[in-house]
């Protein structure tokens, strides 16, 4: 892969997709609206950026003209429990830009694309038994994506992704919380925390893209499904007791304090195919680490 254009890449994992394929010597492509926020991005050097308006010519000609090899599709809106006034930007965000880029795609004549799926998708370790909308909108673009491989003669792999963490993550997640060493003090309201959650490294979320690109580089995939999950699953208040034991800080949690969400996955999916060529590297215990020296260098400063 020489040219790759990444969707997405203003994202928690897109972002490190687009640092990691930056750092591999691949020219990096990225596609943003005007309105999106940039702080995950600013420090990759030499990115192709283009702020797409909803013209899908515009888009197709910029395509061509960058001679991508491998489009990275990560661009989406994630909603656990939606709302109704939320459904326009599920549907904008989910199904509506994703069957734009396959459209341009089309018409600048690149067919290698890799998309991102999720575990949610599979509720209860179902074939299809979407957690929520988000997953179900996720089910929906995989099938226009089918369209496109059976009527256009697309080449794609869909890797479906768990929980992510790592070092650099900015989102409002429960281990970047606990990782603000001022907020121990605080009172943190929570579930029971018997679910059972896959937590899997930035790097090696990364790492699977990358696996995957080659993949369609050297061989024909029909949108053909895999997973790249962490080794071990962790109950969420198994992963906050190791979380305090290393960092040697107690944290304020109530458990029981909040109900389960009314669908909420208690056991992640299990009855997937790994992605080939790949496997997780990083321990949960390696990570949290990581994330606890990188909080404790920044306290220190």
């Amino acid at each position: 892969m020489k040219n790759v254009l990444i969707t997405g890449a203003t994202g928690f994992v897109g972002s490190n997709l687009a640092r990691q394929m930056s750092a591999n010597g691949c020219n990096v492509s990225i596609i943003v609206r005007n309105t999106s926020k940039r702080e995950n991005i600013a420090d990759i050097e030499n990115l192709n950026v283009f702020e797409y308006n909803r013209n899908i010519e515009f888009l197709a000609d910029f395509i061509e003209k960058s001679q991508i090899d491998v489009v990275y599709h990560l661009a989406s809106l994630f909603v656990a429990e939606h709302n109704s006034l939320q459904v326009k930007d599920l549907i904008e965000s989910n199904i509506s830009f994703g069957t734009e880029l396959l459209e341009a795609m089309k018409i600048a004549g690149i067919k290698n694309i890799v998309n991102t799926g999720t575990s949610w998708q599979h509720y209860e370790d179902k074939s299809y038994n979407p957690v929520c909308l988000y997953a179900a909108m996720k089910e929906a673009f995989s099938k226009i994506l089918d369209y496109y491989v059976m009527a256009a003669g697309f080449n794609a792999i869909t890797l479906k992704l768990f929980d992510s963490y790592g070092e650099n993550d900015r989102r409002d997640k429960l281990i970047n919380m606990s990782s603000d060493f001022s907020e121990f003090k605080k009172n943190i309201s929570m579930s029971p925390g018997k679910q059972m959650l896959n937590l899997l490294h930035v790097e090696d979320i990364v790492k699977g893209f990358y696996v995957a690109g080659k993949m369609l580089m050297e061989k024909e995939y029909k949108n053909e499904s895999f997973a790249v999950a962490a080794k071990e699953n962790y109950s969420l208040k198994e992963v906050l007791d190791l979380f305090q034991q290393l960092s040697g800080q107690k944290l304020n949690v109530t458990w029981g304090a909040r109900p389960y969400r009314r669908r909420e996955v208690m056991r992640p999916w299990s009855k997937y195919k790994t992605l080939p060529g790949w496997t997780a590297k990083i321990s949960l215990k390696e990570g949290l680490e990581r994330i606890i020296d990188r909080h404790q260098s920044k306290e220190n400063k």
